[in-house]
């Protein structure tokens, strides 16, 4: 819940943590309470494709970077159509925009759209905190909305937890729609929005490929209907767990053996699907430089993360799933969580990071061109 009205930078805020922990500081944005999980990201550029990023729904973003807001927000770079972060939170945030594709301050913006922030804390001290601590639920208060430490934790601890949270239809698109091919058609993919960022369609486009981006509760017979030689699972925000609907439809295109590409909360999906459970990381991965090694290259590519739930499947060995042989493709250097699956007896595999590189680095690229050849082998 966020309730707002406008706000100016000396107006006090109170950042309130479900343990108690409470950082003061000044309004940034709206003016008004918020509440969501409490995340960092490491990111030091793109805070508009992450703040416009539905993965990002129910969360309150703390950035570990210093500074932001320096190149204020155009109306190119959003990933949806709203921005989808509960909550912001900023040390120092930019007092001038100064890129010439701004059309105005991110505090512009975040007032504009509603969102509560809180700039003027320690957010080191509150990262470091997450980190030791884990993501927890956190409420932000500013001007009227401030009350008494005690009664602003017990609404923070009143929230809801992220873990058992189904998400994905809140944010997807309603009606099907379709991202037609940049130049020559070769191919026609179905892509199950599961809290989607634009540019993904867009770089299949690229490719030679018409998305036909579908609602999250979209079926086996809606994907088949318009007849695709491909199957995509977006991104998208809560808890695998509960995304049983998804998880099923999947299982319907691995029994066609129709090639098959997931990120991200696809690849939590795709392990459900093959008999893998899933859990909640303490903190996560959120940013834009993660290593990750493409085990099936040797590869370590620097990469762009948004999960806080990851697939438990074991690194060591292969496993047999209903579906044929499975392992683990892809694994972070840093915590070495799972991130990629690929069957090895049929065309599909997925990713746990975003290689669309919107915001983030193009090591990953590549992942559209393996899709590519899995059709290309099919239709062959």
């Amino acid at each position: 819940m966020t309730t707002s009205t406008r706000g100016a930078s000396k107006t006090p805020a109170v950042l309130v943590l479900e343990d108690g922990r409470i950082f003061r500081g000044r309004a940034y944005g709206a003016v008004g309470e918020t509440f969501g999980e409490a995340v960092f990201s490491t990111g030091m550029t793109g805070y508009q494709e992450t703040l416009t990023d539905p993965s990002y729904h129910r969360q309150v973003v703390v950035m570990t970077a210093p500074h932001v807001g320096n190149t204020g927000v155009n109306d190119e770079d959003p990933e949806s159509g709203r921005i989808w972060v509960s909550g912001y939170v900023v040390r120092d945030p930019a007092r001038v925009s100064s890129n010439w594709r701004a059309q105005r301050s991110l505090d512009e913006e975040l007032e504009r759209q509603g969102v509560v922030g809180i700039s003027g804390i320690d957010t080191r001290a509150l990262t470091r905190h997450l980190r030791e601590s884990g993501a927890m639920r956190v409420g932000i208060f500013s001007g009227g909305q401030i009350a008494d430490d005690a009664v602003l934790l017990a609404k923070v601890q009143e929230q809801p937890q992220m873990k058992g949270a189904n998400l994905s239809a809140e944010v997807a698109t309603k009606e099907t729609y379709v991202v037609p091919a940049i130049g020559t058609k070769k191919f026609t993919v179905a892509a199950v929005d599961l809290g989607i960022k634009g540019m993904t369609p867009h770089r299949m486009a690229e490719r030679g490929i018409e998305v036909h981006v579908l609602p999250a509760t979209a079926t086996a017979e809606d994907i088949y209907a318009v007849n695709p030689d491909g199957v995509f699972f977006s991104n998208g925000p809560g808890d695998p767990a509960t995304a049983d609907g998804p998880v099923s439809v999947m299982r319907a295109v691995l029994e066609r053996r129709t090639p098959l590409f997931g990120i991200c909360f696809g690849n939590q999906i795709l392990g459900r699907a093959l008999g893998f459970g899933t859990y909640k990381l303490k903190y996560g991965h959120r940013g834009i430089n993660q290593p990750v090694q493409d085990r099936t290259t040797g590869k370590v590519e620097v990469t762009a993360h948004n999960h806080g739930f990851a697939v438990d499947a074991p690194l060591d060995k292969v496993s047999d799933t209903p579906y044929g042989r499975a392992e683990v493709s892809h694994v972070c250097l840093n915590d070495n969580v799972v991130e990629g699956l690929q069957l090895l007896d049929q065309p599909a595999f997925s990713v746990q990071y975003h290689p669309e590189a919107a915001a983030g680095p193009h090591d990953a690229a590549y992942l559209f061109d393996r899709f590519v050849s899995l059709m290309e082998a099919e239709r062959a």
